[in-house]
């Protein structure tokens, strides 16, 4: 992975991220001013939005104002992990476990 300011050439030549404006979700398990950063996994059946990624460790999908690319870090406040956007083989977004 490399450091922003190293990526600083790249970042120029990619698309502008999209923004996202996010709304509470009810999820009660952090603090009040946190809880539209995430939201409660519904299943196999649930499809998570350019913005938002799946914790593996806790199963809470993590939401973002601004698209998530491979590369990004994200935090999950519930299980404090750090995690590391990734592309899955299926093409879709996944998180893996930094420490």
């Amino acid at each position: 992975m490399l450091d922003p300011a190293e990526r600083e050439e790249q970042l120029v030549t990619e698309e502008p991220r999209q923004r996202f404006i996010l709304e509470e979700t009810g999820f009660d398990e952090v603090p009040k001013k946190y809880r539209k950063f995430y939201r409660k996994w519904q299943g196999p059946g649930d499809i998570l939005a350019p913005n938002e990624v799946l914790c593996p460790v806790c199963k809470v999908v993590i939401r973002s104002t601004r698209e998530l690319r491979p590369g990004d870090r994200v935090y999950c406040m519930p299980c404090m992990s750090r995690l590391v956007v990734v592309r899955s083989v299926t093409g879709n977004l996944e998180a893996r476990v930094a420490y």
